[in-house]
């Protein structure tokens, strides 16, 4: 068997061969995207700009991230393993135990660097607009890991309609253009604004020869998901039959599209999970639209993308331009409108008439129920390791990318950064403390080899105690609760990809060598043990009333004083009070 460094070496031969010039570079990533959420993949809605490009290029049909948004986006940007490169799981749900340990600090740690940091080394211009999410203390923006220019969201995301945050752990949301806060338009919705302030940088150096990078990631599909009415309108009867019936099409549809092997089983839907047809006929009614906002919030965010892919047809750049269209980690299953926030969200005038659903104001998420359904036909969702928390769509189009093609090969999120770098004949002996992990996909691309990843292998991934494992065919998997358990199971990944036949105690053998595998891996990577009883919900929680002790404690303590004065509750006058210091 060749070794794979010496199958790039050929690869490389032959695409240098074929292009002149530098290619230019988009990546495209979405939030929260399940694996079948894009039209090529089998998803409902209308995205006919990825599914161009997609025709155009490769379609990666077994690509994996984690299960959690910064330590993707980290993977993504500098080719590492997340903890690695400082983002062990999100600032939002860090146990005080792991604060400021290595692998653990929230931001690009010394010595990583990212890929704009490389291609602007080598002559690129370096650009960003949308969700960063990886610090924004001093020396930790955009600005000061390679982008000449940014625009961005540095929180786990925001209103899409306004200049407001989502959650109590924010008291606002904290854009940054460059290296300073920066206001939103009056007319903003976050899949237009992302896309067009991306158009206009490039524009502003639209006369200089060096190719440029442009990393536009969208705030679409995370919630409070929202999207123009126009768009939500086309979906309202497409999930009118509810989310088991939405789960069972799309695991027929893997089917047919070659996602999952014919017959593979689908994955179970956890127990928590009611029935739709016990929901009542207003919570079926909610339900549903809730998913054809989601729809409408990936068309409307493809769209925008058309617009900016028209941009560069008209400058000519177009054909020499490498995309690459992914998504940070599988669906979301949290729905904080449920939680004990509820006046949080009325002083912030967040409302779920369903009227309005989708449009400003609203709050709107699909919960468990639709996530599930949009995971299918794998098991659990965002913050799990269940396939359906990291497999996701991925596609690369562009000059020396063979059109139409298919690629099976398992690739992980940090095997773009390595990928890109060789495509633009930017790899460089590493001037940084930590190497790349992941591996370039150009041998696959260029037709070298079928595989990036051989049996020999071990390839983990792990958040916040959510961890798994794969090697050849097989996958070990610890998903915690919730929906977990936190028992180590064995899966064939590729005849059983729903998870449904644990092989623990059939091939002891197997388990207990991929059980050594993942111990070298967390060992080598840094790891840290999770507190005792630790689980991401409550963290987040705990971490929530955290930051709004230090946003309100002179107000809280206002207002328990008066409540105890008996002087009575926080009203009308109160409520104003709480929505101007909000």
């Amino acid at each position: 068997m060749m070794r794979w460094w010496f199958v790039l070496w050929l690869a490389l031969a032959g695409l240098t061969a074929q292009a002149e010039t530098r290619p230019n570079i988009v990546v495209v990533l979405v939030d929260d995207a399940a694996l079948m959420d894009f039209g090529v993949f089998g998803g409902e809605a209308s995205t006919p700009n990825i599914d161009a490009l997609a025709q155009r290029g490769a379609i990666f049909r077994q690509h994996r991230a984690t299960p959690f948004c910064a330590p993707s986006r980290a993977m993504l940007l500098t080719g590492m393993d997340n903890h690695l490169a400082g983002l062990g799981t999100i600032r939002e749900v860090l146990p005080p135990e792991h604060r400021g340990q290595p692998g653990y600090t929230m931001a690009l740690e010394p010595g990583v660097e990212t890929i704009a940091t490389k291609l602007k080394r080598a002559g690129y211009r370096t650009y960003m607009t949308g969700k960063w999410h990886l610090g924004h203390g001093e020396g930790e923006l955009p600005i000061d890991h390679g982008f000449d220019r940014s625009f961005i969201l540095d929180a786990s995301g925001a209103d899409h309609w306004e200049d407001k945050p989502y959650l109590p752990y924010y008291k606002d949301a904290p854009w940054f253009e460059d290296d300073k806060e920066a206001d939103l338009p009056e007319d903003f919705y976050s899949s237009t604004f992302i896309a067009d302030q991306m158009q206009v940088y490039l524009d502003a150096h639209a006369d200089r020869e060096e190719p440029f990078f442009a990393y536009v990631a969208f705030l679409a599909v995370h919630i409070p998901v929202q999207a123009p009415r126009e768009y939500t309108e086309k979906y309202i009867e497409t999930y009118a039959e509810g989310w088991n019936a939405i789960r069972t099409q799309r695991w027929q549809r893997a089917q047919d599209l070659g996602l999952v092997r014919q017959g593979a089983p689908l994955a179970p839907q956890p127990e928590s999970i009611p029935r739709w047809e016990d929901l009542t006929p207003d919570e079926q009614r909610l339900a549903a639209k809730s998913m054809a906002v989601n729809a409408g919030a990936l068309e409307a965010m493809d769209a925008e993308l058309g617009g900016l892919i028209d941009y560069l047809k008209s400058t000519d750049d177009y054909e020499n331009t490498v995309f690459v269209v992914t998504s940070d980690n599988g669906p979301e299953a949290g729905d904080p409108w449920g939680a004990a926030i509820g006046w949080w969200m009325g002083l912030h005038d967040y409302s779920r008439s369903y009227d309005n659903l989708g449009e400003k104001g609203s709050y709107v998420a699909i919960g468990p129920g639709g996530a599930s359904a949009n995971a299918g036909p794998s098991l659990l969702f965002k913050f799990h390791t269940g396939e359906g928390g990291l497999r996701v769509p991925m596609l690369m189009a562009g000059p020396g990318i063979e059109a139409g093609a298919e690629v099976e090969s398992f690739t992980v999120m940090s095997d773009i950064a390595p990928t890109l770098l060789d495509l633009a004949r930017a790899r460089e002996p590493s001037s940084s403390a930590v190497s790349m992990t992941g591996r370039s996909l150009v041998p696959v691309l260029a037709g070298q080899s079928d595989r990036t990843y051989f049996d020999g292998d071990a390839i983990g991934i792990e958040t916040s105690g959510q961890a798994a494992l794969y090697k050849g065919r097989y996958k070990l998997v610890r998903s915690l609760p919730p929906h977990g358990d936190s028992t180590w199971r064995l899966f064939d990944i590729l005849d059983d990809p729903g998870e449904t036949t644990d092989l623990a105690a059939r091939i002891p053998g197997v388990m207990e060598n991929l059980t050594h595998e993942y111990r070298l891996y967390a060992n080598r990577v840094g790891v840290l043990e999770l507190p005792e009883g630790y689980q991401v919900e409550r963290a987040i929680a705990r971490n929530m009333l955290g930051k709004l002790w230090q946003h309100y404690w002179g107000w809280i303590i206002i207002g328990a004083a008066v409540l105890l004065a008996g002087i009575g509750g926080v009203g009308l006058a109160g409520r104003a009070l709480w929505r101007r210091l909000g």
